[in-house]
């Protein structure tokens, strides 16, 4: 493989210890010349769906990297320690659901190994931050051009632990789709693709399933399309289907969270 200069890490790790640190250190150490994008350290801990919505929705508008992505409340037990290829960039992570979306956002998976040559790990491997010992020496050394079958033992991709794909029915009169993500403006993105909006007019209604009482709506480009404290839906930059409030959070104003579902009607 040839030098992949860039690395990117995704993590829950927050910013109040030194766990960002110390990734950045164990690549500086063996990759000194790699360049490191934080995409974020705030995914909420443990938080699986989310990083993989975090990733997924990133990773094509970075250069060609090696992907680190730890989300990993499953760390030291069974679980496995993955590295994927794909066409445009390398993941290196946990198989527990949080790096098959960005492959596929990649180009989908062309080869995968299960991280278990001890050598390219620390020499003691800590129980409970294996994004330090295992996976932040594996990316470095896979950005120095190190092949990936030597990290380990080739797997079936088809084998890779996915996340359950979240709920989404559609009709006549619009759609009922599960809450995937929320952002830091406090907007509310809907696992439904944008073309379930084509035949929705301009007016619409959004809340819980029936029976709960639904709010009104304005379907829209942007946030200005509603009055001010007005819901809007609209595509936003990931393709998808959300709900915000001008100049509000659509967030309190619905009342959900992520696994929630919302729906969005006539």
């Amino acid at each position: 493989m040839s030098v992949t200069p860039w690395i990117s890490l995704t993590t829950d790790y927050g910013l109040s210890d030194g766990f960002v640190a110390a990734c950045h250190g164990v690549i500086a150490r063996i990759a000194p010349a790699a360049r490191v994008i934080d995409v974020t350290h705030l995914v909420p801990p443990a938080d699986v769906r989310r990083g993989a919505a975090v990733l997924a929705q990133t990773v094509a508008y970075l250069p060609v990297a090696v992907h680190v992505a730890v989300v990993d409340p499953g760390v030291g037990t069974a679980r496995r320690g993955v590295a994927l290829a794909t066409p445009n960039g390398l993941l290196v992570g946990p198989d527990n659901g949080l790096l098959p979306d960005a492959a596929d956002a990649l180009g989908g998976i062309t080869a995968a190994v299960e991280l278990t040559e001890p050598r390219w790990q620390a020499a003691r491997v800590s129980g409970t931050f294996h994004g330090r010992d295992v996976f932040a020496p594996v990316a470095a050394r896979l950005a120095l051009g190190a092949a990936l079958a030597q990290a380990g033992t080739p797997i079936d991709p088809a084998g890779l632990v996915r996340l359950p794909p979240p709920a989404l029915t559609s009709d006549d009169d619009g759609f009922t789709a599960e809450v995937s993500t929320v952002d830091h403006f406090g907007n509310v993105q809907l696992a439904a693709p944008a073309h379930l909006l084509d035949p929705l007019p301009a007016a619409l209604r959004v809340g819980p399933p029936a029976p709960a009482p639904a709010h009104q709506a304005v379907r829209g480009r942007t946030f200005g399309d509603a009055p001010a404290g007005g819901l809007v839906v609209y595509v936003d930059s990931a393709d998808l289907v959300a709900v915000a409030v001008n100049g509000g959070r659509a967030v309190d104003l619905l009342r959900v969270d992520p696994g929630d579902v919302l729906r969005v009607s006539r």
